[in-house]
């Protein structure tokens, strides 16, 4: 028999994605799984789920977890980490849910620095609902709600969440990824697993965006929406750190 060197992760349930063809969700599930078995905290592990096209995330990840309100799973994630210390606890949400609804506790769990870990899946447009823009949705990007292109004038510019971040004092450990390709893909895995690194060690709030796709509703094929987002979403949604504390502190 030959060697194993791929197999699904153990923090995997067997349950089959609902996610459309070519959707990144399901990519950044199994990286968030690998890094739970790699770390051992499977047991100890609480994610909150979103509301959104990952709201069934509970049926895919085997440790516990818990469902929040539209927007609301930091101010969830908040309560289950300060109840019990002892917990890892992330939240995985989109951009409809955590940059327009949960803005709010977005950016107040982050001043905080709630030793908390965000999952935060920007794919530039509502999925879930129909394909309405996003506080995320590019300048002239079309939409269901902006059939002729967002116009900035109207509706302003998108939200940029890790530069939004950075501005403050609180956060950790803020970066932008995606998974567009292997060696984005072992990047993103890398700053996923960094992220609940330091929340084992007590350093505070991390946040890691990951850029995606969405065919279904850019009305693309899969491949057609990795070019797009290769083509528009990295130059406006820059790869990278945005905040380290501790990198910082290294470097001086």
């Amino acid at each position: 028999m030959g060697e194993v060197v791929f197999k699904k992760p153990h923090s995997l349930t067997d349950n089959q994605f609902h996610y459309c063809p070519g959707c990144t969700h399901g990519i950044i599930h199994r990286l968030v799984a690998e890094v739970l078995d790699e770390l051992q905290i499977e047991g100890r592990t609480i994610g909150v789920a979103s509301v959104g096209c990952s709201v069934f995330t509970y049926n895919y990840f085997k440790c516990d977890m818990v469902q929040a309100a539209h927007g609301r799973a930091p101010a969830v994630a908040t309560g289950v980490k300060r109840s019990d210390p002892n917990n890892i606890v992330f939240t995985y949400q989109g951009d409809g849910d955590l940059a327009s609804i949960g803005t709010a506790e977005t950016v107040h769990s982050a001043t905080r620095n709630e030793n908390i870990t965000i999952i935060f899946v920007n794919n530039a447009i509502y999925g879930m609902t129909g394909g309405q823009m996003a506080p995320t949705s590019l300048p002239g990007q079309v939409t269901q709600t902006s059939p002729y292109g967002r116009d900035v004038k109207t509706v302003g510019y998108p939200v940029r969440i890790c530069e939004m971040l950075s501005e403050l004092e609180g956060p950790t450990y803020l970066e932008r990824v995606t998974v567009d390709n292997v060696k984005h893909v072992n990047a993103a895995k890398k700053a996923i697993k960094k992220a609940f690194q330091y929340q084992m060690e007590g350093k505070g709030f991390s946040l890691i965006e990951v850029v995606s796709t969405c065919p279904t509703n850019w009305g693309m094929t899969p491949e057609k929406s990795l070019e797009w987002l290769q083509e528009n979403m990295l130059p406006y949604y820059p790869l990278g750190v945005y905040k380290d504390k501790y990198a910082e502190k290294e470097d001086k």
